[in-house]
């Protein structure tokens, strides 16, 4: 298979060639080019406003775009012979005919789109909605909604799947449910696209991230090398003497505050310093644990900056 460009399509594969959205005199989405290849979970991060929801808009052909191009497999989504057996999609959880059933809701989508019959109470049973599938779906919790929504995304046994917040309303249960699913559609060659404001969740389902910032793209890089290079080195520590380990280590001028998983989180000195000045002072140390920034703190850290940038251009308008 040849894109427009005569070179050749990865099937399933999601492109962004200067993809431009503007409503008026406000831009949405500015210039975005990037690539989600199949065999992976790719992670779409942005704060709120910052294009992720009209960029998928995009490519699934709900919006048109300003300029620039959006295309599955080398074709704009109206080009897809079988739209939902190439993509699976969710985007809105509650956009479903309240009075129909679960059963009824998919099964008109199956037959529009001339999928076997057999498909929906597999995809039923795959999300866990056989027992309730006769109920109305107006009665049904968000987590019940956004299983169904997913019965739908995955009707066509699609090669590629688009997913803005998935997890919203699950319970753990349901949220461990979606992230072992994703990670064996991606493991089956299947092309995952993922969308979430849930950063520890994300950090443990996606590969790869995509991040935008103000319409504009941030990175486009692993996981891990995201997080690597754009965190900052620290240190944890534990002592059964907390409070004087803390005064020491102030005093060395270094920065030191309590973290999440209990001890002290430590910057300006390296593990290697922190466990001589211990060993010089008597003190004893529990933990002496090198770490990185977590996605949350990363991701975090980069947004502020993309809205700072927001801010002063927004200034000198």
């Amino acid at each position: 298979m040849s894109g427009s460009s005569g070179l050749p399509t990865v099937v399933g594969m999601i492109e962004a060639r200067d993809l431009t959205k503007r409503y008026g005199d406000r831009t949405a989405v500015d210039g975005l080019t990037f690539t989600v290849r199949p065999g992976r979970v790719t992670g779409f991060l942005g704060p709120n406003g910052a294009g992720k929801s009209t960029t998928l808009r995009l490519v699934l052909g709900l919006d048109a775009p300003t300029s620039g191009t959006a295309t599955v497999g080398g074709r704009r989504y109206a080009e897809l012979a079988a739209p939902l057996g190439t993509v699976g999609s969710l985007l809105d959880a509650k956009g479903v005919h309240g009075g129909r059933t679960a059963r009824q809701h998919l099964t008109g989508l199956a037959a529009g789109n001339r999928i076997p019959r057999h498909r929906v109470e597999d995809v039923l049973d795959l999300t866990g909605l056989t027992e309730v599938a006769g109920r109305r779906v107006k009665g049904f919790s968000l987590g019940m909604s956004q299983r169904l929504g997913m019965a739908a995304a995955l009707l066509g046994d699609p090669e590629v799947l688009i997913l803005d917040e998935p997890v919203n309303g699950l319970d753990t249960e349901g949220i461990r449910w979606i992230r072992t699913l994703l990670k064996s559609l991606a493991a089956q060659g299947r092309t995952v696209f993922l969308s979430s404001h849930l950063m520890s969740e994300m950090e443990l389902t996606a590969d790869h991230l995509i991040v935008i910032g103000c319409g504009r793209l941030l990175a486009d890089t692993t996981m891990r090398d995201f997080i690597e290079t754009n965190s900052r080195a620290h240190t944890l520590v534990r002592s059964p003497e907390p409070e004087k380990l803390r005064d020491l280590l102030e005093a060395k001028g270094a920065s030191v505050r309590l973290d999440a998983r209990g001890g002290w989180r430590v910057d300006g000195l390296d593990a290697n310093a922190i466990g001589d000045l211990a060993r010089d002072q008597g003190l004893t140390l529990h933990e002496l644990t090198p770490a990185h920034s977590s996605l949350e703190e990363v991701y975090t850290a980069l947004s502020r900056d993309s809205a700072e940038y927001r801010t002063r251009q927004e200034a000198l308008r």
